[in-house]
């Protein structure tokens, strides 16, 4: 046997028996997420009310989904959350992870009390909040102070933008730690270097900090807009969808219908969209971070 035979097949001996390593990462995704996905797939071809025997509906439950002006309006209110909310949590988050990833001990303790939110579960959070925000018996009637005893969660036009203060109040914090992460990577020989030039802390911010943050950007970007999609018990705790539709996204839409309107086919199938929406989501953000986005962001520093 020659030496380049025996080179090749002592590397694929060495390489072969690794693929087995990732067996049970398979198996288990398979069985948690690929399996369960094709049975609601599956699911939402029929005519289910939960207790019944499941009958072959064709695409009727589909086309009941698809006609439905709620479903519509399912899909703007998530839109509408899932904007908002990225545009208040990514600037603040990424401000936040910059002050905190310094040594200094106040900004530990701050970084310390930044993450408590972090520890609440939504459904706590979501109590918490409609106790103070009660227009009655709330912070803004114990305080005596009429403009802040308002209906905030009875009112169409307020509703929405309180929401999106208190998901921004529970998940900055772990965006912030992200970024935290982020910075602390950040070679200080960089900042060293732009400080003997005489560069000012907000271009050394600009030309080095944001630059260097990309992927962590991206990162966070992802799980915040894909996150977006699972903010059901907050919500549903907070306000059930209401006032009318003007809080009811594609998730809480979803269990609503499946489990209060007794339609487990159409609740399928909005499943279904609501995979389809994340997956196409997370891939477009991906795919913003080119073919190097697996890179590490020192690279080229």
């Amino acid at each position: 046997m020659s030496m380049a035979t025996r080179r090749a097949t002592g590397g694929a001996l060495k390489q072969g028996p690794s693929g087995w390593f990732a067996a049970p990462a398979l198996i288990v995704f398979a069985c948690f997420a690929v399996i369960p996905l094709l049975g609601v797939l599956g699911l939402s071809f029929t005519k289910w009310d939960g207790i019944s025997p499941i009958s072959w509906a064709g695409t009727d439950s589909w086309l009941t989904v698809l006609s439905d002006p709620v479903t519509g309006n399912a899909l703007i209110v998530t839109a509408k959350i899932m904007l908002f909310s990225y545009i208040v949590q990514a600037p603040i988050s990424l401000l936040l992870g910059v002050f905190i990833a310094g040594h200094q001990k106040y900004r530990a303790l701050l970084a310390v009390l930044y993450f408590v939110p972090l520890l609440l579960s939504s459904a706590a959070v979501a109590i918490a909040f409609k106790a103070l925000l009660d227009p009655n018996f709330g912070l803004g009637a114990g305080l005596g102070v009429p403009a802040l005893a308002q209906d905030w969660l009875g009112n169409p036009d307020l509703v929405l933008f309180v929401v999106i203060f208190v998901i921004a109040w529970q998940f900055v914090p772990f965006h912030t730690l992200i970024y935290q992460g982020g910075v602390r990577q950040i070679p200080a020989s960089l900042y060293e270097a732009a400080d003997i030039d005489g560069a000012s802390r907000v271009q050394q911010f600009f030309h080095i900090t944001l630059p260097q943050l990309k992927y962590t950007i991206i990162t966070s970007s992802t799980l915040m807009v894909v996150g977006s999609l699972t903010y059901f018990d907050l919500i549903f705790v907070l306000t059930a969808g209401g006032p009318g539709y003007s809080t009811r996204l594609l998730p809480l839409h979803m269990y609503l219908t499946g489990f209060k309107a007794n339609d487990m086919g159409a609740a399928s199938a909005l499943g279904v969209i609501l995979v389809v929406v994340g997956l196409a989501l997370a891939l477009i953000l991906q795919r913003l971070g080119g073919k190097d986005r697996n890179a590490s962001q020192m690279e080229g520093a």
